[in-house]
Parts: structure tokens; C-alpha cells; sequence
């Protein structure tokens, strides 16, 4: 192909990231019972570019700012996409927020999927739950650009088959050559034909070359733990396993330290990391 992808990594362009632009509603769609996905446009400007695996800071008027994983394909400029979960106040405003309505966009933030990585190689994504959000622009990335992998694999698995996120597009993707799809859930009713299981018992079936694959996690901490060990059980360089943590970011760029893990502020180094950067600190209780 004659046209890749840009790899390099935006920055938030305003104020050093703390000045928010304002941002309309352009569609809002629900993906789960409590999960939407918004397509914002700026009121003024192109929407922002921005790599896989960055986020934003979405500010509610009144109410307050949460970070946010960026969803949309990087490679369509026309709006900005970020599915969120109504957990809180500043979270229940953003998704109960309609068409029209105005909110404020710090961003894009934070170090993204090093998706350089996989050039060659066979890349294989695990998502676990809500972190099918965060990872979805590295699939669209991957598909736009084939022709420098030798193959795509997702994992994903979920709690129960109504909690499957993008599940119309999982399906789209499953049907698509040179893109494997596993899903798994971890408990379902009569209904359900897929598999019932734990994502990691999907890991090592869906490998190629051990060798030769990057994979990129995101989920819970817990489920990526055990992903890591299975991938490294199979065969896959720690060093090829890079991941995607969350804690709780206030500020974004380093500043006022809510999201430190360790040596690290997660919303200045990652809050993608390569996994024996922060292996042995995940194994820390409250940490």
C-alpha cells in the first residue's frame, strides 16, 4: 500500500494541555445498559488528531473532568469517538450528555500503543471488558495497514454475553480475512452458543509464532496479569507484551500526581507501558 498511517504521536496543543476546547455532541449511541459512545466535534477547528491508545480530559460545566480512552479510528479525521461508563458524577453527566449539548476536550494525551512494534510481526490484541475501548483504534490501524503484518488476532473476553461492547462490529471483524476474532464470557444462559471461559484460554490457540507476535493488553489489571503469563507461557517475549493501566488522573500531564504508580505518572509515561516496565509494581497490593 502506498499510504501508512502517521506514527507519530499528537500532542495537546493548547496551553500546555490544560486549556479545554469546546466540543458539541455530534451523535450519541448507547453500547451498553450502562455504556455510551459519543462523536464529538470542536465548535471551532479541525477535531484533534491523535494516535492509538491516547485519551483525552472531558470537562462537564459544573460538575468536573475525567479521562477518558480515545475509541475512533485514527485514521478518520471528522469526529472525535470515546465510549464512556456512567460509574460517577463527572461520568453519569458525560453519558447522559444529548445531541447538541456542549462539553470541554483537554487533549490527546499520554504515550500510545507502539504499534511500530508489530511492523513484521503478528500482532495479537486482548481486551478484557470496557478495554475493548482503548484497544479499538490499534484494530483500526491494523486493518488499514495489512500489508505490514502478518496477521491480526483479537481476544476478548467479558462477564456475560449482554456485556459484550462493539459486539455488531466484533461480528463484522470476525468475517474479515486476515482478522481472527475469539470471544469469551464468563458466564452465559441456554442462549448463548460462544464460549464460556476466562480470556486466557483463548490466548495460545490463537497464536501463530510465539516468536514473532506483538501483543497489546487492556482490561483489568488482574486479567492482564494472568494474560501476560499466558503469552509468555506460549512463547511470547515479555519484552513483545505492552499494556494499558488506569488509575485516577486529575490533571493529565504530570502535575498533580493522582495517578502515580511507582516511579511513574501514568498520565505523563503511559498510559500504555511495555510490560517489564511495570510487571513487578502490578503485583503490589493498593499499589
Amino acid at each position: 500500500m502506498s499510504d501508512v498511517q502517521t506514527l507519530d504521536r499528537p500532542q495537546a496543543a493548547q496551553s500546555g494541555g490544560m486549556l479545554p476546547s469546546v466540543y458539541e455532541v455530534r451523535t450519541r449511541r448507547r453500547e451498553l445498559v450502562d455504556c455510551v459512545t459519543l462523536e464529538m466535534v470542536p465548535l471551532e477547528g479541525a477535531p484533534l488528531s491523535f494516535a492509538p491508545g491516547q485519551f483525552t480530559m472531558l470537562y462537564v460545566h459544573g460538575i468536573g473532568e475525567i479521562a477518558v480512552s480515545i475509541s475512533g479510528n485514527p485514521g478518520n479525521g471528522e469526529a472525535l469517538v470515546q465510549t464512556v461508563r456512567s460509574v460517577g458524577a463527572v461520568s453519569k453527566a458525560v453519558c447522559g450528555l444529548a445531541e447538541g449539548e456542549r462539553l470541554g476536550v483537554r487533549g490527546p494525551l499520554g504515550v500510545p500503543w507502539p504499534v511500530e512494534q508489530a511492523f513484521g510481526k503478528h500482532l495479537m490484541v486482548v481486551a478484557g471488558g470496557l478495554g475493548l475501548a482503548p484497544t479499538r483504534p490499534i484494530i483500526y490501524w491494523a486493518l488499514a495497514n495489512r500489508d505490514l503484518l502478518k496477521s491480526i488476532s483479537i481476544v476478548y473476553g467479558t462477564r456475560s454475553p449482554d456485556q459484550i461492547l462493539y459486539a455488531p462490529q466484533l461480528l463484522g471483524w470476525s468475517s474479515t480475512q486476515g482478522l481472527e476474532v475469539g470471544i469469551t464470557v464468563d458466564r452465559a444462559g441456554e442462549d448463548w452458543t460462544g464460549r464460556v471461559g476466562v480470556v486466557t484460554e483463548l490466548i495460545a490457540p490463537m497464536l501463530q509464532d510465539p516468536a514473532e507476535t506483538v501483543a497489546m493488553l487492556c482490561g483489568p489489571e488482574i486479567m492482564m496479569r494472568f494474560a501476560a503469563d499466558a503469552l509468555a507461557d506460549a512463547g511470547v517475549s515479555q519484552d513483545d507484551v505492552y499494556l494499558s493501566l488506569e488509575r485516577n488522573m486529575k490533571c493529565g500531564i504530570g502535575w498533580c500526581g493522582h495517578c502515580q504508580l511507582g516511579p511513574h505518572l501514568l498520565c505523563r509515561d503511559g498510559p500504555v507501558f511495555a510490560y517489564p516496565a511495570v510487571r513487578d509494581l502490578m503485583t503490589v497490593w493498593e499499589l
